[in-house]
């Protein structure tokens, strides 16, 4: 049985995949919260330098980290 488990988990294996599937999905998504979080710690006067208003900060973070809605 330990043999079928290790199989499962070799690289390139459909387990081994989904995980690195996984562990990518939530690094990008701690880089979407940070960058939230990054932007909404600054002044209007920081965004307006940016060119950003404190109601675009989701969406130019999701841009930032997944790119366009779009795609």
């Amino acid at each position: 049985m330990s043999d079928t488990i290790l199989a499962q988990m070799q690289p390139g294996s459909r387990l081994g995949v989904h995980l690195k599937s996984l562990a990518g999905r939530f690094a990008r998504y701690r880089m979407y919260r940070r960058t939230v979080a990054e932007l909404e710690a600054l002044n209007a006067h920081e965004l307006e330098d940016l060119g950003l208003a404190r109601g675009t900060i989701q969406e130019v973070a999701y841009r930032s980290v997944y790119g366009s809605k779009d795609t």
